[in-house]
């Protein structure tokens, strides 16, 4: 792993646990082991630094979705495979979703960042439409919304309360 992708995901780490302040080029530079101008060498800002890391989160998020057809073709439910990946960073990492964290920050946000965290909700929306739609339920707009708000909402109420049966409560069928 290089030293750019090293900082992006030690800054991711800080970031999913306790949002975008919660990170300096200082400690990151001393975690990974380089100097502080080394790490604005890789990124000149920490808004670019911030843009990138929700540009690639959302990237690898929907390719940890995959395709809805496969999905589908391998009898599973599109809904219950992206709620799987909420479960996971949970239940399994402890932590939020990087972009609903961020965008509970939004207006504090550098403004790049801001656009990132935009495009991870709506390439999320356009998954969940089609997945909502190729499941043949009604209004799958409206069900992308109340599917990604429950899931943002029902982490962040766990996260709160420090408990994690709030999760499984709100996601159980």
């Amino acid at each position: 792993m290089g030293k750019k992708e090293e900082l992006l995901r030690i800054a991711e780490n800080k970031v999913r646990s306790g949002g975008y302040s919660n990170f300096s080029f200082r400690e990151l530079a001393n975690e990974v082991g380089i100097k502080n101008s080394s790490v604005h060498y890789h990124f000149p800002t920490k808004a670019d630094l911030g843009a990138e890391l929700a540009h690639q989160y959302t990237d690898n998020f929907l390719a940890a979705l995959g395709d809805i057809e496969d999905i589908k073709a391998q009898g599973k439910n599109p809904i219950d495979v992206y709620t799987g990946l909420f479960n996971g960073a949970l239940l399994i990492d402890n932590k939020m979703c990087l972009c609903g964290l961020l965008g509970a920050q939004n207006e504090t946000l550098p403004e790049k960042v801001q656009i990132e965290v935009k495009r991870f909700f709506h390439k999320n929306l356009t998954w969940l439409t089609a997945a909502h739609e190729a499941n043949g339920e009604e209004n799958p707009p409206q069900a992308a919304i109340t599917t990604i708000s429950l899931l943002e909402g029902a982490m962040m109420i766990s996260k709160a309360l420090n408990d994690h049966s709030y999760f499984k409560i709100a996601t159980a069928k």
